[in-house]
């Protein structure tokens, strides 16, 4: 059996894997024993920036992956930044963004790698993503919020019509993920992209403390011509969503970063109308669920987390 190229051409590697990681000791060593087992054909250097865990992740990567560049930050300095940091180091002409709660699937990156080269139209580019039991994970990729996709969003016509292009725009609801498409956004959790085009666009903009700044980035990038795309011949598992249980901050962080993409990619005059769906968003489903809780005495827990995050809209409101 050949050598892996990651072992043969390791001192000239072709591409950065950049795994950051907070508290997630036994998701990261999986993520990096699959990462190296799936990946045959291209070289790569992999720096995991460890951001202050507490569980003995950054002693566990060491002992178990001794060829993986471990930087033990003192401090949580959040996704965006470590990426930033370790990105600015770089040397290899590729970048590969990789969640430490993944999975690589056979020929993942290889086939990544490879779509990205034949396609440099794209900049970014991003694969597919299951859960664990192999069903589709669409949070791959979205397009943009536009007014329409605002719209559905706060009138519940996205949670109403999943399945539906039209009426769930952003989440291409029609769409299983299993052809070439070209997308708005790839998600940093297995995004590709060039490393000149990552300085040219001076890497993640740290506004977006959290959620928004793969958005934020891949939209940057259209802006300069580029079309971010998708392959299914790349496939990870990606955990995020699949049993957590969201709570009312996330969603507040999430309406936060929401606005700020609408203040930032929208043209002014239309702003305001951004704004107005997302108190529409919340307001009516605490309103909705506040009564459902009053006159039934259901729902009880969904209308508390609904409340605070109305509580806090003169935060999210403002955007970063």
């Amino acid at each position: 059996m050949p050598e892996p190229a990651h072992d043969r051409d390791a001192s000239q590697p072709e591409l950065t894997v950049i795994i950051v990681s907070y508290n997630t000791r036994d998701l990261t060593l999986k993520a990096l024993e699959t990462l190296y087992a799936t990946t045959r054909d291209t070289s790569f250097h992999t720096v995991v920036f460890d951001n202050a865990s507490q569980d003995g992740s950054a002693e566990a990567i060491a002992a178990a992956f001794p060829q993986v560049e471990l930087i033990a930050s003192d401090e949580n300095l959040g996704f965006a930044k470590a990426n930033n940091l370790v990105a600015a180091q770089a040397k290899t002409d590729w970048l590969l963004l990789l969640n430490p709660d993944t999975e690589c699937h056979a020929g993942a990156v290889d086939n990544l790698m490879a779509f990205s080269r034949a396609h440099p139209q794209a900049g970014i580019t991003g694969g597919r993503t299951v859960f664990p039991d192999g069903s589709l994970n669409i949070a791959s990729c979205w397009m943009r919020i536009t007014p329409w996709s605002a719209f559905c969003s706060a009138t519940g016509l996205s949670s109403v019509f999943p399945g539906s292009a039209l009426f769930n725009p952003e989440a291409m609801g029609d769409w299983q993920r299993d052809s070439v498409r070209e997308v708005d956004i790839v998600v940093g959790c297995f995004m590709m992209v060039p490393r000149d085009l990552w300085a040219r666009l001076d890497g993640f903009d740290l506004r977006y403390f959290m959620y928004g700044e793969e958005a934020d980035l891949c939209l940057r990038a259209k802006a300069l011509g580029y079309q971010p795309m998708i392959t299914p011949d790349a496939q990870i598992m990606h955990l995020v969503g699949a049993s957590s249980k969201a709570q009312a901050r996330k969603y507040s962080m999430i309406a936060k970063a929401r606005m700020t993409l609408i203040r930032d990619h929208w043209p002014p005059a239309l702003v305001p109308f951004g704004r107005a769906m997302l108190r529409l968003w919340a307001g009516s489903r605490a309103a909705v669920l506040g009564l459902v809780a009053r006159v039934t005495g259901k729902k009880k827990e969904s209308a508390a987390k609904w409340a605070e995050i109305w509580h806090d809209r003169h935060d999210w409101l403002q955007g970063y």
